[in-house]
């Protein structure tokens, strides 16, 4: 008993002598710079933005080849072994795919070197040429990292393109750039196929999967992964590296308003945010293992495949459909990605980590009884814990709950998680706080742009706050300035406030073909310095972090002149237990909101059951009036508890029972609403919801 009194007693004691003798920690400080005037915010433990964490090293040609030297013997990139593809279907007529996938099956770092080296010779006796492009298309897997690899060898421009891209969004790129070699997977190869009479400039296509219709387009030269390689094992070419200033990527944005844009980055724009994000993960290193499978076109999946060999980490690839041993491709009875890989680091959006907390959520309330009551009674221990209460689950009592009810739930991402980063979107606070305690391991949460190589903020791993984005980043300076529209000022009390410009080396070039935009949002200061205007509002904290508070084009002025910020409400109702997605619409015309509310079918029809509303499909239980008002009524308290304003509160709804999906064109492929789509799409309901 001694002992359990001790455990208790010591994580109150020395509670109490920190919180005594604690001062709030500096994570940046003031930093003088050019430009437009503000108040501009440095990392406090580097003086000048980072450019690069490795002597002599300036491009990720250079990189790459340096830690394949290092690491030869060692494995660097696993693929699982399909065993079985099957087709299953429902009762009520719905097909789906399911796969039964084996172990990881590995390449060391020699041998992916020396693949990348025979696949960058089989381009060029393709006939690929260096001034010209080569746009990658396809799921995230290890024969994209190799293409991407083999071209950085060759100092070739590689144009990334979302593989969930509409057909529109696809011709646009395709021609801005004058693509002429296109790599893509069997899928993909099919969609380009559609496209062909619209494609000005591809002569070649290099197709991933082995089995593709070879007389797909006779105006193409089609080849398979492996017989560019072996090709180019055969006639060997020597390297062209590129230099720090050459373009590496341009990479395409998911389009969320409008066709999208191709951002220029350069080696030295990417290497400044690998460099930065290497000193901010603790004790990144070797024995390191990373589960890939975020889309690569998204520059922070790039970055991370880029910072992951460089340290003599590991990557395993999956997809975000056979991630867990519940996912919905994965055979029932089968092993998911991450139980067979069991990472140690991860990199997610929102929308991925919020649907690992339902899941979790979903399990505990199915089993009711016991099991949910102690369930609940850990968390809220160690939230107390967590949000600084010495009253809370601390020394022996954490360790009981760790080993009785999380280590379970750490399971489902094979139980070996130390570290999660979290960006392209905002994460809820309740989403943070519930991988934090059921995981048992830090979020680093991020903010960055395309177009600053997803370089600006980063949360330390002891900074345990909810509702900020960190200090900025080791290669960044980040600048708040007025926007007196909007009401925000950098001489507000008791934090300044403004828009966000981010300046440094992981400042991009501009955008592809497109000046006019370039010169709209970047700027270059007498000093040298590139600024990019993000369009975002936020405010510094005491400390030197930053929270993220409005969006400029995401405001919109009702009937009688109030502001509302759409994408700061959509943040604060998504944490309702019934909302899988949401989009706010306000109407100019009119005093008050309303709002698409995609539902979440879990959650609404466990509450149709437990108040006896009879219903024959979820689309039914959608239109019931006594389901729309009780999902606004939920909407409506969570308002209120976030603070907002009445007129910010959406008066209507209209519930929706598909989800949105990035193959419907109404989200984008890191999940992001694309609201101009969706107001056509539902321009119906939502006239509806005025009358």
């Amino acid at each position: 008993m001694t002992v359990y009194i001790v455990g208790a007693l010591v994580p109150i004691v020395f509670t109490l002598l920190l919180r005594s003798s604690k001062k709030v920690k500096k994570r940046g400080v003031p930093v003088d710079v050019g430009g437009e005037p503000g108040y501009t915010i440095r990392n406090s433990r580097f003086p000048s933005p980072v450019e690069t964490s490795w002597e002599g090293i300036s491009t990720l040609a250079e990189l790459f080849e340096q830690a394949c030297k290092q690491h030869a013997d060692k494995p660097l990139l696993g693929t699982r072994k399909m065993i079985l593809r099957e087709v299953e279907v429902t009762e009520d007529g719905r097909s789906f795919e399911k796969v039964h996938l084996g172990d990881y099956e590995w390449l060391t770092y020699g041998k992916t070197f020396e693949t990348v080296c025979d696949f960058a010779s089989g381009l060029v006796q393709l006939g690929h040429k260096r001034e010209e492009r080569v746009a990658i298309f396809a799921d995230t897997r290890e024969e994209w990292f190799i293409a991407l690899q083999s071209c950085f060898r060759l100092n070739v421009t590689v144009v990334t393109i979302y593989a969930s891209l509409g057909e529109e969004a696809l011709c646009h790129s395709l021609n801005e750039t004058e693509v002429t070699t296109v790599i893509c997977g069997n899928k993909e190869l099919k969609k380009l196929v559609n496209i062909s009479g619209q494609l000005d400039t591809v002569t070649r296509v290099i197709c991933m999967d082995d089995e593709f219709p070879s007389s797909a387009n006779s105006r193409w030269t089609i080849s398979s992964f492996a017989d560019v390689k072996s090709v180019g094992r055969a006639s060997p070419v020597d390297a062209d590296l590129p230099l720090s200033a050459d373009v590496a990527v341009i990479m395409y944005t998911s389009g969320s308003t409008g066709l999208p844009k191709g951002v220029m980055m350069t080696h030295g724009n990417v290497l400044a945010t690998v460099s930065a994000v290497m000193t901010i993960v603790p004790g990144l290193g070797s024995k390191d293992v990373y589960l890939a499978y975020l889309p690569l076109a998204h520059i922070l999946e790039l970055a991370a495949e880029n910072l992951i060999p460089a340290v003599g980490g590991i990557i395993g690839y999956g997809t975000p459909l056979t991630l867990t041993d519940t996912s919905n491709k994965i055979k029932r009875g089968t092993k998911g990605d991450a139980t067979v890989l069991s990472p140690t680091v991860m990199a997610a959006v929102p929308a991925i980590l919020d649907r690992v907390r339902d899941g979790v959520r979903k399990k505990v309330d199915a089993k009711g009884g016991l099991a949910k009551k102690l369930f609940d009674l850990a968390y809220s221990r160690r939230l107390s814990a967590i949000n600084g209460s010495w009253f809370g689950a601390w020394g022996l009592e954490k360790f009981l709950w760790d080993f009785l009810v999380f280590k379970k739930v750490r399971a489902v991402l094979g139980g070996r998680i130390r570290f999660l980063l979290s960006g392209g979107a905002p994460l809820s606070a309740d989403t943070q706080r519930f991988i934090n305690i059921c995981l048992g391991a830090p979020i680093g949460q991020g903010y960055g742009l395309t177009e600053t190589c997803a370089g600006a903020t980063f949360s330390e791993v002891d900074d345990t706050s909810i509702g900020r984005v960190g200090s900025p980043l080791p290669c960044s300076f980040v600048k708040l300035v007025d926007w007196p529209e909007g009401g925000y000022l950098i001489s507000d009390s008791p934090m300044p406030r403004g828009e966000i410009v981010v300046g440094g080396p992981s400042v991009t070039l501009g955008y592809f073909k497109n000046e006019e935009k370039t010169k709209e949002v970047y700027k270059v200061d007498e000093r040298g310095m590139r600024w990019f205007y993000t369009g975002d509002v936020g405010q510094f904290h005491a400390d030197g972090c930053l929270e993220i508070i409005d969006r400029k084009k995401d405001i919109v002025k009702l009937q009688h002149g109030e502001y509302v910020s759409l994408g700061k409400v959509e943040a604060a109702l998504s944490i309702s237990p019934y909302v899988d997605n949401i989009m706010l619409h306000a109407d100019p015309f009119h005093s008050y909101c309303v709002a698409l509310v995609v539902a979440s079918q879990h959650a609404v029809e466990d509450w149709a059951s437990k108040q006896g509303v009879a219903f024959t499909d979820f689309a039914e239980l959608c239109e019931k009036e006594e389901t729309i008002k009780e999902v606004l009524s939920s909407l409506v308290q969570i308002g209120k508890k976030a603070r907002l304003e009445k007129f910010e509160i959406p008066a209507k709804i209209k519930l929706l029972s598909t989800p949105w999906t990035p193959e419907s064109g109404l989200v984008t492929a890191a999940l992001k609403i694309k609201r101009e789509a969706i107001r056509k799409a539902f321009s119906e309901d939502l006239a509806k919801l005025y009358t």
